[in-house]
C-alpha cells in the first residue's frame, strides 16, 4: 500500500454508509405536493387557467343551454335548437372579441375606455326612449335590433366602468392624487351612480348590484381609507334598502329565502323552490344529460338565470362542483394577475374584471341554492344571453392579455415559439453553433442512420 506524503501510513477511514432515506423524502404525498406547487408557480399558470377555464365554462354552458332550452323553445312553437343556435352565434362572435382583446396592447385598452363608456351611456339612455326600449319581464333594459335579436346595454356598462375606472385611478396614482379623498371619489363615484341611475330607471336591480360590486372593488384596490370605504358602502346600502322596500316584487324575492313550499303564505316562491327541487333530485352524478324533469315547464328561466339548477339535476353534484371549481380557478388567476403586475392600470382592470365575474357568479349560484334573493342575473359565460356573453368574453380577453404581458410569462411564451432561421445569441463569434432550420426534413435526416440513403 503506498504511503502518504508525510511518510505515515494512510489512515483507513470507515466506509460511510448512505443514510436511510427520511420519511419526508419518500413520502408520495409530499412529492406530489412539491410537484404541484412547482407547476402552480410557473409563469404561465395564470394564462392557462384563464384561457382554459373560460373556454371550458363556455363550452359546458353551450351544452347546458341546448339541454335546458329545448322544451322552452318547443313551447314557443320554435325549433328545439333555437336558443342554442343564437347562443352559439354569440359565442363565435365573443371568441373573436376575446382573441382581439387578448392581442391588444395595454395602451389600446386604455384608449378604448372613454369610447366604450360614452357608447354605453348613450345606449342606456336610449333604452328609456319610448318606441326604442323594450321591456322584458317587467324590466325595460333592452333595445330591439330587428327580428328576434335584442341587446341589453347595461351589460356593456359593466365593461365600461371597469376600463374607464381603471384608467382614471391609474392616472391619478401616477400624479399621486389618491391620498386626497376628493380625488379618490370624484369623478369615479358620480359616474358610477349615473350608470346605476340609468339601470334603475329600467328596474334592473340585479345588474345594479353587480355594478356596485365593481365600484367597491375598484375603491378597495385603489387603497380607499376604511372610513371612506365604509361611508360609500353605507350610503349604497341605504339606497338599496329603499329600492327594495319600494317594490313588492323585490320584497317578495327577499321573503322567499329558505322557502320549502312553492306557496309560502301570500308570497309565490315557485321559482326558488323548484330550483331547490332540481338540485335535490340530481344526486351525486345526476339523472343524465337531457333528462331533467324541472325544465318541462316547472322551472321558469331554466336556460338563463336558473341554468345552474338544471346542471345540478342532469349532471349532479359532480357537475355543479366542476362548475364551481372552474369559476374558482378563474377568480384565482385574475387575483394572481392583479397581484403580480407593476402596471397600475393592469392591476385595477384585472381586479375589476375578477370582481365582476366572481360577484355575478356568487349572486347567481347563491340565488339558485336559496342562500340569496333572486336577483335575475345570468351565470357568466354559462347562461343563455348574447348581451351578457359578449362583454364578458371581451373582459376575459383583457385578463389573457394582462397574463401574457407579465415579464416572466412573455419570456416563457417567446421561448416556446419556433424561431425559424434565427441564430442563437452571440452568433458565430461566441463559439456557439448557429441554430439549424427546425424543419421536418432536418428532423427526418437526424433520425436516419449514417449509412442510410
Amino acid at each position: 500500500m503506498p504511503g502518504s506524503r508525510t511518510g505515515r501510513p494512510p489512515v483507513q477511514r470507515a466506509v460511510r454508509r448512505p443514510a436511510p432515506p427520511g420519511p419526508s423524502h419518500d413520502n408520495p404525498v409530499r412529492r406530489l405536493y412539491t410537484r404541484v406547487h412547482r407547476a402552480w408557480d410557473r409563469p404561465l399558470t395564470a394564462y392557462y387557467l384563464i384561457l382554459g377555464g373560460s373556454l371550458l365554462i363556455t363550452v359546458l354552458g353551450l351544452v347546458m343551454v341546448y339541454s335546458a332550452s329545448q322544451i322552452t323553445a318547443l313551447q314557443m312553437s320554435l325549433p328545439g335548437s333555437y336558443f342554442f343556435r343564437k347562443q352559439l352565434l354569440a359565442a363565435v362572435i365573443g371568441a373573436g372579441l376575446l382573441f382581439a382583446a387578448s392581442r391588444m396592447p395595454v395602451k389600446l385598452h386604455r384608449a378604448l375606455a372613454y369610447p366604450i363608456l360614452a357608447g354605453a351611456v348613450f345606449l342606456m339612455a336610449l333604452v328609456q326612449v319610448p318606441g326604442i326600449g323594450v321591456a322584458v319581464n317587467g324590466n325595460q333594459n333592452w333595445i330591439a335590433l330587428g327580428g328576434s335579436f335584442q341587446i341589453q346595454p347595461s351589460e356593456f356598462g359593466k365593461l365600461a366602468l371597469v376600463l374607464w375606472g381603471a384608467d382614471l385611478i391609474a392616472r391619478k396614482q401616477d400624479k399621486k392624487l389618491l391620498t386626497q379623498w376628493k380625488h379618490m371619489l370624484v369623478p369615479l363615484v358620480p359616474v358610477a351612480f349615473m350608470l346605476l341611475g340609468l339601470i334603475m330607471l329600467g328596474g334592473d336591480m340585479g345588474t345594479a348590484i353587480i355594478l356596485s360590486a365593481i365600484l367597491f372593488g375598484l375603491l378597495w384596490l385603489a387603497g380607499a381609507p376604511t372610513r371612506l370605504f365604509v361611508g360609500v358602502l353605507s350610503f349604497a346600502g341605504v339606497i338599496g334598502v329603499l329600492l327594495i322596500k319600494s317594490s313588492e316584487n323585490r320584497m317578495a324575492r327577499l321573503q322567499c329565502l329558505g322557502a320549502t313550499e312553492p306557496q309560502s303564505g301570500p308570497v309565490d316562491c315557485w321559482q326558488a323552490v323548484h330550483g331547490i327541487y332540481a338540485l335535490a333530485s340530481g344526486g351525486i352524478f345526476g339523472s343524465g344529460l337531457g333528462a331533467s324533469v324541472e325544465k318541462w315547464g316547472q322551472l321558469p328561466e331554466a336556460h338563463t338565470d336558473f341554468i345552474f339548477a338544471v346542471t345540478g339535476e342532469e349532471l349532479g353534484l359532480a357537475g355543479t362542483l366542476s362548475v364551481l371549481g372552474l369559476f374558482a380557478a378563474l377568480g384565482y388567476a385574475g387575483i394572481r394577475v392583479a397581484g403580480r403586475t407593476e402596471d397600475p392600470f393592469v392591476r385595477y382592470a384585472a381586479g375589476g374584471v375578477t370582481t365582476w365575474i366572481t360577484a355575478q357568479a356568487v349572486i347567481n349560484i347563491g340565488a339558485v341554492l336559496g342562500l340569496l334573493p333572486i336577483a335575475g342575473v345570468p351565470l357568466p359565460l354559462f347562461s343563455y344571453g348574447g348581451s351578457a356573453l359578449l362583454p364578458t368574453m371581451f373582459a376575459i380577453g383583457l385578463l389573457i392579455a394582462f397574463a401574457r404581458d407579465e415579464p416572466a410569462a412573455r419570456a416563457a411564451l417567446s421561448a416556446r415559439q419556433p424561431r425559424f432561421g434565427r441564430k442563437r445569441a452571440g452568433g458565430a463569434g461566441s463559439g456557439r453553433e448557429p441554430r439549424r432550420w427546425n424543419t421536418m426534413r432536418r428532423r427526418a435526416s437526424a433520425a436516419r442512420s449514417s449509412g442510410e440513403r
